[in-house]
């Protein structure tokens, strides 16, 4: 898993910079106005999956999958629920990472 650096955005705005998604998934910082941008430059739409760690009365937290269809372009806030506590950063899978890119931004405001 790579780690995703985290792109502070003045409020003047910025130029957002991708990367290419990990086979093996990625990791991110997590937080308030953290959010993680997916481009699918694929023909095929791709589902991202942010683990979310812990559990409720011994039953597992389902993780946050979000579809990405073929040519668009998702925003996906990464708030604390998806922060695993042994790494303090988030996990994340993709069920695919032809011509899929990433960033992670967060705001300043």
């Amino acid at each position: 898993m790579a780690a995703l650096t985290s792109t502070a955005m003045p409020l003047t705005g910025g130029v957002i910079a991708f990367t290419a998604a990990g086979a093996g998934g990625d990791t991110c910082t997590t937080g308030r106005g953290v959010l993680l941008i997916v481009k699918n430059g694929d023909a095929s739409p791709h589902t991202v999956t942010l683990v979310t760690p812990g559990n409720v009365s011994g039953l597992a937290i389902a993780d946050r999958e979000v579809t990405v269809a073929a040519g668009a372009q998702v925003g996906i806030p990464v708030n604390a629920d998806y922060r695993n506590p042994a790494t303090g950063l988030a996990s994340i899978t993709y069920d695919g990472v032809t011509s899929l890119e990433v960033a992670v931004i967060r705001g300043l405001a």
